[in-house]
Order: structure tokens, then sequence, then C-alpha cells
């Protein structure tokens, strides 16, 4: 009897060091799995971000050819259009990243065709006055006081970009719709053969046809047209978007205002951040010496949008997981994609950033051979990879609030950290302390410093229950009964 009751003793340490090491084992897997499904979103979503980036980039390099009036037209009207359309666009469709994702974790399948149906007829909507802003891009710029004729340039871009706005209106819902489902080497396969096609279709239309600066702007048109006329292919006959396409129906109208609630906060969301990096590179032509200062701003942009990319891909991906496990009611997973996610986003930020540090001395020699150019971005660098690191951990926490549905409190504190903090700081540090274009820069890691902190505070703070069940009403919310459809 003895013997017996000293077993159970003997064996319980054994048994329990066998279930620790089994359930270390399981929570091992899962991590792991997450990272699986988080790479497979991210890599694509990378490169479409690039590969759509380069569309414009290759254009303006064509145009480059016809000489420097035409390269700073097509420059100032790329930047335009990018600035008043395409990021607008790009901000009003993130609210598909709430809705879409949220329904597909749920299994509303069916809502997913819905939500997109109804942000392409609004963003339809809104192509029409920004065609006539487009239209009128010179007297805008002369307003601004922009240089007469390179204006007059820019607005010839522009009116042939217009066809763009519309493509672009309907290309970003499409992206939404097959992300938020994680049908991501669609889009990728068909933005590569798009970028491929639009190489040739530049250089017969800005050489071969007499159009030159407009040739540029209609390829970028041809293009994106081409991007949107493949992926509705996709979604028509394949199979896998066979349960969240049924085809068009009026109940997207009945959408419109849950769709607009979060569309317009989304909206001021984007634009605000993009918007400040863009206003840098005009308060740079105030400086001493505004040639140097606008070009090494220009190339500092250049670099940073290109890099962002990988950043964007990213936290895209982390808000397809959030909005996916949120809508599935799986709180304990969505609070590991988030971890996972600033995981990634710490490893990539060092990888990124360790890049531009040692490329410090050389990577000026890709866009200029001047000596002080060259001496002046060697300077920007370090403060380059300050910003693309911490740029990395905002664009998750970014991607995170859009699967959650905070674009109204993201909206907040993008104005506070730009136009409260970093745009005044950047001004106080450029013109007051005379530190020059760097300090325009500083001013912008300022703003991401404040963003990040706020941002870091609301997702610590999160019930992620609570988030759960706000998410399973928002879906039930925007599904129209029975009665009501017929």
């Amino acid at each position: 009897m003895g013997r017996e009751d000293r077993m159970p003793s003997l064996s319980s340490p054994l048994i329990q060091g066998a279930e620790e090491e089994k359930s270390t084992k399981a929570r091992r897997k899962v991590v792991i799995e997450e990272v699986k499904k988080q790479l497979w979103l991210a890599g694509p979503l990378i490169g479409v971000s690039l590969l759509q980036f380069c569309l414009q980039l290759i254009s303006v390099m064509f145009v480059g050819h016809l000489g420097e009036l035409a390269l700073s037209s097509a420059s100032l009207g790329t930047s335009f259009t990018a600035v008043t359309g395409i990021c607008l666009m790009t901000g009003l469709a993130s609210a598909l990243d709430t809705l879409c994702g949220q329904s597909y974790g749920a299994k509303q399948y069916h809502m997913l065709g819905i939500h997109m149906q109804c942000a392409m007829l609004i963003l339809m909507l809104v192509c029409v006055p920004l065609s006539f802003i487009w239209a009128n891009t010179g007297t805008l710029l002369i307003a601004v006081g922009q240089d007469d004729e390179i204006a007059s340039g820019a607005e010839v871009y522009a009116r042939y970009m217009i066809p763009s706005i519309f493509a672009v209106g309907l290309l970003q819902p499409l992206i939404r719709f097959l992300q938020t489902q994680n049908i991501v080497f669609p889009m990728m396969i068909s933005s590569g053969f798009v970028t491929l096609l639009h190489i040739p279709v530049c250089w017969v239309l800005v050489f071969k046809s007499g159009l030159g600066i407009r040739g540029a702007a209609l390829a970028n048109a041809i293009s994106y047209w081409f991007n949107v006329f493949f992926l509705a292919l996709y979604v028509k006959f394949s199979p896998s978007c066979a349960k969240t396409w049924k085809g068009f129906s009026t109940e997207a109208l009945h959408n419109i205002p849950s769709f607009l609630k979060l569309a317009i906060p989304s909206a001021v969301m984007v634009c605000l951040e993009m918007w400040s990096f863009e206003m840098m590179v005009l308060l740079s032509g105030l400086l001493p010496d505004p040639k140097l200062e606008t070009s090494v701003l220009s190339i500092s942009l250049n670099t940073s949008s290109t890099m962002w990319m990988i950043p964007f891909g990213l936290g895209a991906a982390v808000s397809t997981r959030v909005s996916n496990e949120l809508g599935a009611g799986h709180a304990h997973a969505t609070r590991l994609a988030v971890v996972v996610g600033l995981v990634m986003a710490l490893t990539g930020g060092i990888v990124l950033s360790l890049t531009l540090i040692l490329m410090r001395n050389i990577g000026g020699y890709a866009y200029t051979n001047e000596t002080e150019v060259i001496n002046y971005i060697t300077i920007m660098m370090p403060l380059l990879a300050i910003s693309i690191f911490l740029d990395g951990f905002q664009a998750v926490l970014s991607g995170v609030a859009r699967g959650c549905g905070w674009q109204k409190i993201g909206a907040f504190v993008n104005l506070g950290s730009y136009y409260l903090i970093g745009i005044p700081s950047a001004i106080l540090l450029a013109f007051f302390f005379h530190i020059g274009g760097k300090g325009l820069w500083v001013g912008i890691i300022s703003a991401l410093v404040v963003q990040l902190i706020c941002l870091s505070i609301i997702t610590i703070r999160t019930d992620w229950d609570q988030e759960a069940k706000k998410a399973t009403q928002r879906v039930y919310d925007s599904i129209l009964p029975v009665d009501a459809v017929s």
C-alpha cells in the first residue's frame, strides 16, 4: 500500500514536465503558423506595392529623356496627382480592410462583394470632382507660387492622367477585396505583367507617337486599366471568389452609410500622413539654398517611399490577419497576430536601417553626380534610417487600426502627430535654428515618434475580447434583412 501511495508522487513531475513540453511545442507551432501566414501575405503585397509604385516612376524616367522642362513638369504633375487623388483613393478604399476582412473572418462571404461594390460606387463619384481639380492643375500650382512654364506642363500631364483616377477608383477596392481573402499571388502576377507591359507602352507613346509628356500620362492610364481588367476577370471567373462574388446587387446601396463612416476617417488618416511628407519638399524650397535643399529632400523622399513599401506590405498583412481573426471572434489569435507583426517589423526595420547606413556613402550616386548633393545625402542617410525603422512599427500599428476599425482614432493621432508636433518642429528646426533640410526631416521623425507612442498605448490597452464582440456586431449590422432586400 505504501508503495502504491508513493507512485503518483514519483511520476507526477514527469507527467507535468511532459505536459509542459507538449504545451510549449503547441504554442511554438501556433506562433510559427502565424509567422508563415503573415509572410505569405506580406511578400506578395510588398511586390504589388513596389510594382504599382514603379508605374509612374517608369513614366517619369521616359519623360526625362525629353528634356529638363518635360522632366520637371512630369515630376510635379506626378506629385500633384498622387497627393490630390491617388492617396485619397487609397485612403477611402482602406475602409474595406475592416469591412471585408471582418466579414470574411465571420464567414459572411457574400458581404465582401457587397462592400466592394459600395466602395467602387463611392470612389467613382469622388473621381468626378477630382477630374475637375486635375484639369485645372496649372492654375492651382501657379496660385501656390510654382513656375508658370513648369505648372503649365504639369497641367497637361495631369489632364491626360484623368482616366487613371477612375481606374484607381476600381483597382483599390479590387485589391482590398482579394487581400482580405488572403488571395495575394494573382494580384502580384497581374501587377508584374502590367509593369512589364508598361515599358513598351511608354516607349511607343512617349517617343514613337509624338505625344511626349502626354504619352507618359496616357501610358499610366492604360496600365492601370489593364490591371483592373485582369483582376476583374479573376474575380468573375476564379473558383476562389465563388463564395464572395455573387454579382451586382442593390444591397450595396444600403451599406453606403456604414462604408462612409469608416472611409472618411480612413482617407483623413492616410492623407494627413502622406501630405506631411510632401510638405517637407515644399518647405525645402524656402530654405537659403533651395536648389540643393529641394534636390536632397526629393531624393530622401523617393528613397523613403521606396523603402516604405516593405513595412506597408507588412502592415497590410497584419491588417488582414487582425480583421479576419476579429471577425471570427478569435481574440487570442488577434493578439498573437499583433505581436508577431511587431516582431517582424523590428526585424525588417533593423535590416532596412542598417542597409541605408552602410550605403550612405554611395547611395547618392544612384540619383546624381553632383558632389555637393552626394555629400548632403550621406549626412541625411542616418536620419532616413531612423525614420524607416520607426515607420516599420507605425505601418504595423496602423494596419492593426484598420483591421480593428479604429480609423477615426488613427485620423486624430495623425493630425496631432504630424500637424501639431511634426511640422511645427520641422519649421522651428529648419528656419529658426537654421538646421536646414536635416531639421525638416528631424521634424518628421518627431511626428513618427509621437504617432508610434500613441498607437502603441492604444494597442496595449485594447481589450481584444471586446474588440471581437464589436467586430461581430459590425458584421451583422451590415447584413440587410431578407425582407428588405426583396
